[in-house]
């Protein structure tokens, strides 16, 4: 019973509770403690309950008659705290709300909203107020004699019953003295002596005398008869308070069963945290040791490097003393009474010609280079060592920053670059103030399916979590990774990790890839039918394609006061559909004027575009019906189906029942919206997905996977992809992901396998 009492400890003063108040956030707190608490955060001081035991709170001295008026009301704590703790009486109706008081919650470790009225607002834990007197009788805690309260001191006996109504205790005799037979005192409910008596029930603590027989299982709050017809509570699920505490126990049962039932998974739980303790310790000596170690590294390091440099040093002086040594006792020989003077002196006294020729030359040559050595002097060696001061900014900075190695930061995905395409790419960077990775953890796993084999579906669930968990690339050296063999049309979640020395560091932001919808259908731009080389422009990849008005719009400028001369070109892709769905993707770029993104039938286009179409206005429709034969027939499909795209918009046609000619948005492109169709923002890509059974084609936003719009296309016949351009435009088709990272190394794949999936 013991260990106990850290479960009746109050946070605050670390004793056993008195007069338990219970937190907003469902912590428990001595009444005393928590003014305490306020008041010295700057709140006014609250009105409390007088303690039990002081005179005012006991009816001693009062005689038998006086005993037969009424008590006063039951002094319950959250009633007396009504009138002065947080409520500012006498404010007035029109003045602001008075600031809400917030309470350091030791064990939330935050602070806690109290509301207006401050501790008022709190009810007394009288749950807690009987399991702490359980509990101090079985351990005989507190056993101090309870005296009555009723007996003239010094003749003061010990109580041996408790009245909950008159609320104080007795001795035999003044008990039958004031409990009379007869009267109604005599059918006073008799409990054990104590100084701390309770209310028989919680009331509200806003109506007075309510009891709470109400559960607003929304707000998680009990309520009284008037507080479940207020307006914040409409709406809420509000259950009996008996139903509330019958599935309340109920559920505390069968945890406490279950944790009872579980406990050789408790100790063995428990002896791994002890081994874990012991493990910490070992590992702690074992860092130290590690860092004294690399610390002595450093000291004979830099006590090498230190006797390396004094080396150079003491060199670089000896040389320079010997310099200057030399140079000195050069100039000592230019002195009057020195050798070489001396010597010349000598020297001039010779009177043969020839032989002070023959001998003075050397002396001579001496001489010139001493008088330029005085007339140029300078030292030898410089005597100052400013050349060997040390910088050790560098190396202080790294020494003041030098500290454990920390695992690298969260990842942030590159989510530009990150796409879904024939496979998915993944970029990301680590962030500036993080600790360098040596590798990645890649991780993702298929949306809508709980990892660990949950309860979504019972065991079918389970095994399908168990096939579709988190799955992992391991040790990807680089900022980006591939990944394949993915289910179409689904969405794919995704997250990054970096790891070093100290471990795998915090996981990035969850992203989320939507899979093409059908196989990505790889092709490049086809030039066998011709191009006019002047307007058209495709690169040496045929992946990219440039239109130039050029000349021609040059030449009808004479005509510019009456219509806009423009001509409609033509590129297709080098395949033809005949079966299957395929998807495909391209962006546009959105300064183009007029591009038209689709599929024909083959024949079709090769028809249009050997009959060159010369618009005379936009509002022509090269697809109107006039060079396709659909109009024979108004419940046959169109031979084309196109978006247009130009000036940063796109245009979405209202219905696709009718031909896509008279919905192709050229007669109010430029328009927010209009009866035949809305434009909306061009997006970053384009998709097209081709079902060649049903007869179907549909474009998504490529990036997010989102459908703009849908329709009905001829596929009797070999279907094309085709692009249209009508003035100046670019068009680039999206790069598989297979080519872009050919040369990648491939990583291992691993599928982390959860408790769950083991056990099934």
């Amino acid at each position: 019973m013991k260990s106990m009492e850290l479960e009746l400890q109050c946070p605050v003063c670390k004793d056993i509770v008195k007069q338990p108040i219970v937190l907003p956030c469902l912590h428990s707190v001595c009444l005393m403690c928590a003014s305490e608490v306020l008041v010295q955060s700057g709140y006014p001081q609250p009105e409390l309950p007088p303690e039990p035991n002081s005179p005012a709170s006991t009816p001693n001295m009062r005689s038998p008659r006086q005993m037969r008026r009424p008590l006063p009301k039951s002094d319950r704590v959250d009633r007396l705290l009504r009138s002065g703790s947080g409520t500012y009486p006498g404010r007035r109706r029109k003045e602001g709300p008075a600031p809400l008081m917030l309470f350091p919650c030791a064990p939330c470790g935050r602070d806690v909203e109290l509301g207006e009225r401050g501790l008022a607002e709190c009810m007394r834990n009288l749950t807690l107020e009987r399991i702490v007197e359980r509990y101090r009788h079985t351990v005989s805690l507190g056993s101090v004699a309870v005296m009555c309260q009723f007996c003239k001191p010094p003749q003061a006996l010990e109580a041996t019953k408790g009245c909950s109504d008159c609320r104080a205790s007795f001795c035999n005799e003044c008990f039958k003295l004031y409990h009379p037979w007869g009267t109604p005192r005599a059918q006073h409910e008799h409990v054990q002596p104590t100084l701390n008596f309770r209310p028989k029930v919680l009331t509200c603590p806003e109506h007075d005398q309510e009891r709470l027989q109400f559960y607003c299982k929304s707000c998680q709050m009990l309520l009284c008869s008037l507080c479940k017809l207020r307006r914040v509570h409409t709406g809420h699920k509000i259950a009996p308070v008996t139903q509330a505490y019958q599935s309340l126990k109920d559920k505390i049962t069968k945890e406490l069963n279950y944790i009872l039932s579980n406990q050789d998974m408790v100790l063995t739980q428990i002896t791994q945290l002890e081994n874990a303790v012991t493990q910490t310790e070992v590992n702690n000596v074992s860092a130290k040791e590690q860092l004294s170690h690399c610390v002595k590294e450093i000291m004979a390091l830099l006590t090498e490097r230190q006797t390396m440099l004094a080396q150079a040093l003491e060199s670089s002086r000896q040389r320079r003393a010997e310099a200057l040594a030399n140079q000195v006792a050069e100039k000592r020989s230019l002195l009057e009474h020195a050798g070489l003077m001396a010597f010349t002196h000598e020297l001039l006294k010779e009177n043969d010609p020839s032989s002070f020729v023959h001998a003075a030359r050397l002396t001579h040559n001496r001489l010139a280079q001493s008088i330029e050595s005085m007339q140029r002097f300078s030292l030898s060696a410089d005597p100052s060592f400013r050349h060997f001061q040390l910088d050790v900014s560098r190396e202080l900075k790294l020494l003041t920053d030098l500290n454990f190695i920390q695992a690298p930061l969260a990842p942030v995905i590159d989510t530009q670059r990150t796409l879904a395409y024939d496979q998915l790419f993944l970029c990301w960077r680590l962030p500036q103030d993080s600790s360098p990775a040596w590798h990645f953890s890649v991780e993702f796993r298929r949306r809508g399916v709980v990892p660990g084999g949950g309860a979504r579906g019972g065991i079918h669930g389970g095994l399908a979590a168990a096939r579709w968990g988190w799955q992992r690339l391991e040790e990807v050296t680089g900022t980006c990774a591939v990944i394949d063999r993915l289910e179409m049309d689904s969405v794919y979640v995704l997250r990054v990790r970096g790891c070093n020395k100290a471990g795998f560091g915090e996981y990035s932001e969850e992203v989320y890839l939507h899979t093409p919808p059908a196989p990505v259908l790889n092709f490049y731009l086809d030039s066998r039918w011709g191009l006019h080389a002047d307007r058209l422009v495709v690169s040496k990849e045929q992946r990219c394609a440039r239109s130039v008005p050029g000349l021609s719009l040059l030449q009808a400028a004479d005509r510019a006061l009456t219509s806009c001369h423009l001509t409609a070109d033509l590129l297709v892709g080098d395949v033809a559909i005949t079966q299957g769905r395929h998807y495909w993707a391209c962006s546009v770029e959105p300064g183009s004027y007029l591009v038209k993104v689709g599929v024909g039938l083959e024949s079709k286009l090769q028809e249009w575009f050997h009959l060159p179409q010369d618009m005379a206005s936009p509002r022509y429709d090269p697809d109107s019906g006039h060079d396709s034969g659909a109009e024979d027939s108004s419940d046959s499909p169109p031979p084309f189906a196109f978006l247009t795209m130009g000036m940063g918009k796109i245009y979405l046609p209202s219905s696709a029942n009718s031909h896509h000619g008279r919905e192709s948005g050229f007669t109010n492109g430029n328009s927010p919206s209009s009866p035949t169709g809305v434009t909306y923002p061009l997006p970053p890509r384009l998709g097209v997905c081709l079902d060649f059974e049903k007869g179907r084609v549909t474009f998504y936003d490529a990036h997010s996977l989102r459908p703009l719009w849908e329709g009905p296309v001829d596929c009797s016949a070999p279907v094309c992809p085709a692009f249209c351009f009508i003035g100046g435009g670019a068009l680039q088709l999206q790069e598989l992901v297979a080519n872009r990272n050919a040369n990648q190394t491939p990583v291992r794949r691993v599928t982390i396998q959860s408790r769950v999936t083991k056990l099934n």
